[in-house]
Order: C-alpha cells, then structure tokens, then sequence
C-alpha cells in the first residue's frame, strides 16, 4: 500500500519509530523501481528543536519544512552527502523525519546514494507520479530508541532526546 499524505500528516515525533520497515521506492530515470525497507530514522520537531534546521526559523533551504507533511526534504550535507527526510505534520509546523539507513545501506549518506535519491528530489511530493514514494507492508520490527547523532551543535537536552530509532 502507497502512503499518503494523510499518513504524513502525524507528527514526526510518532512517524520516526513509525517509519520503520516501511518501503521507500525510487523510479530511476530508466524506470526502474529502486525499493529499500527503512531501519532507521531520526527526528526533528519544529521551531524549538535546536538540532533542527528550523531552529532559527524560515529560510529560502528550511522553507520545505513548513509545507503539509509528504514531501522530501534533501540536502547536501558537508558538501559531499544528499540527505533524504520525509516532512510530516501540518502545513506551518516545520518537522521532519531523516532517514538514516536502509537494508543494504547504513548511514544517512549511503542510504540516498544507494536509492538514487539526490537534491533534484527536494520538495517532490512523495507519491508515484512524481517517482519517489514510501509503501508499508504491514512489516513491524522491534527496534531501539537511541540518542540523534552529529548534532554536536544542539543544546544538552535536546542532544539528549531519544529521538533516533534503529531497528534491532
């Protein structure tokens, strides 16, 4: 089953764990369906998350973030690394879920290098027609709640929420 907006429309605090062994799928350009089940994901949640990139409010890159959740945020990270997140949430609330890894490719990094996904896929709607989507199976593996990673930069206490989920 295709996930739509409706689903993403929950707050990433519930989709994180949620996001788990669901499916992300990518239409490569010779049309070929790229698919991966999720095993992990992080959270960022508005405003007064200071690891989020809305932190310090809206801008030209953190405008996505405040679009109605089902859309991808994709970044370069230190030049070098697109990173891929699912906006979730009400229109107005900037949250949004990284995907961290993926069977077959741990790491945030790796994971959008082995799906295809690249910044050419910010702001896409996330839904067939616009070749990148999420499925579930009804797959609902037992994972772990673990501290966010490389956000060195973000107060104590929110560097200390449990707002990244493995799958065991």
């Amino acid at each position: 089953m295709v996930l739509t907006k409706e689903y993403f429309s929950a707050p990433a605090t519930l989709l994180a764990p949620g996001l788990l062994g669901k499916i992300i799928c990518v239409r490569s350009p010779q049309n070929d369906v790229i698919r991966a089940r999720i095993t992990e994901t992080e959270c960022y949640y508005g405003e007064g998350d200071t690891a989020c990139h809305a932190s310090r409010g809206r801008t030209l890159r953190t405008e996505v973030l405040y679009s109605q959740g089902g859309v991808a945020y994709v970044y370069l990270c230190y030049g070098m690394y697109d990173l891929f997140n699912i906006v979730t949430g009400p229109a107005g609330h900037p949250e949004a879920v990284l995907i961290r890894g993926v069977e077959g490719a741990s790491g945030p990094g790796r994971a959008t290098r082995y799906l295809g996904i690249t910044c050419a896929h910010n702001r896409l709607p996330l839904d067939p027609g616009h070749g990148l989507w999420v499925e579930d199976d009804g797959a609902r593996p037992e994972y772990e709640e673990l501290t966010r990673v490389g956000i060195g930069y973000a107060s104590p206490e929110d560097q200390a929420r449990l707002w990244r989920f493995k799958v065991k």
